[in-house]
């Protein structure tokens, strides 16, 4: 794969992503990023998973030029790509970890909120779902996820607001579980990894299921209609002014 690295560690797989200095997402990069669950989830000796990046990003989010650059058929089949594997990541079966070794934003955030658990570094590292600072909406599946991690209040104050939030302002929200540092993050990780390696086994699945079933009927209706939505507000001529406005460096 080219952006996304499996490395195996008791009983626990660490996937890293690697793409650029931002770590920004696009079709390739989810693809991996499924391919890469779907191995693990039928791999014996991997009971747990760590989501996590290279340098100082998690990821950015969205590969907002590669986006602007291409045809709208193909964004929209990314955009269902995209929010197809949080659902899938967010009842994957075996337990899974963020390891947020540096800034987790907009997408980068939405993923790092399907996991089950957060670590994530102090000092300069920011979370954020900042969508609404440049005019763009989120997903319907994205924001229920946000509010399963720090309750109804707490998700209007992050998804309106679109603040950065520091390591441990995270922490008061309850969208990050721990705070470490560069040092220990992977360590850290892994010992919240030891805790689903333990109860790993068709019940921790069948729970797991029973906690998260977002597969309701009226869902995948919700979450089309807010794709159709979230279209329609980024195509708008203000929202492309400031989308043209957002570089990311290679």
């Amino acid at each position: 794969m080219e952006f996304v690295s499996i490395e195996k560690k008791e009983q626990t797989a660490i996937v890293t992503l690697s793409r650029g200095k931002v770590n920004a997402l696009n079709t390739t990069v989810v693809g991996e990023l499924r391919q890469c669950f779907d191995l693990l989830k039928d791999a014996p000796e991997v009971k747990a998973v760590i989501l996590t990046g290279r340098g100082k990003f998690f990821s950015f989010g969205f590969d907002i030029p590669e986006f602007l650059d291409l045809p709208r058929e193909v964004f929209i089949d990314f955009l269902h790509k995209f929010t197809a594997f949080y659902a899938y990541l967010y009842q994957y079966p075996k337990g899974v970890v963020a390891a947020l070794n540096g800034h987790a934003v907009a997408g980068g955030c939405i993923l790092a909120t399907a996991c089950d658990y957060r670590v994530m570094v102090t000092g300069k590292a920011k979370i954020a779902l900042n969508e609404v600072t440049f005019g763009a909406s989120l997903f319907a599946g994205a924001v229920a996820l946000m509010r399963n991690c720090v309750g109804q209040r707490n998700a209007e104050k992050v998804l309106l607001s679109g603040a950065l939030f520091s390591a441990e302002e995270a922490f008061t929200l309850d969208l990050v579980d721990k705070i470490s540092d560069e040092e220990n993050l992977i360590k850290d990780a892994l010992d919240v990894a030891q805790i689903y390696v333990k109860n790993y086994g068709e019940a921790f699945g069948s729970m797991k299921r029973l906690a998260r079933n977002i597969e309701i009927p009226e869902f995948d209706s919700l979450e089309n209609k807010s794709i159709e939505d979230f279209l329609e507000i980024w195509y708008s001529d203000e929202t492309m002014k400031n989308l043209k406005q957002i570089l990311i460096h290679p």
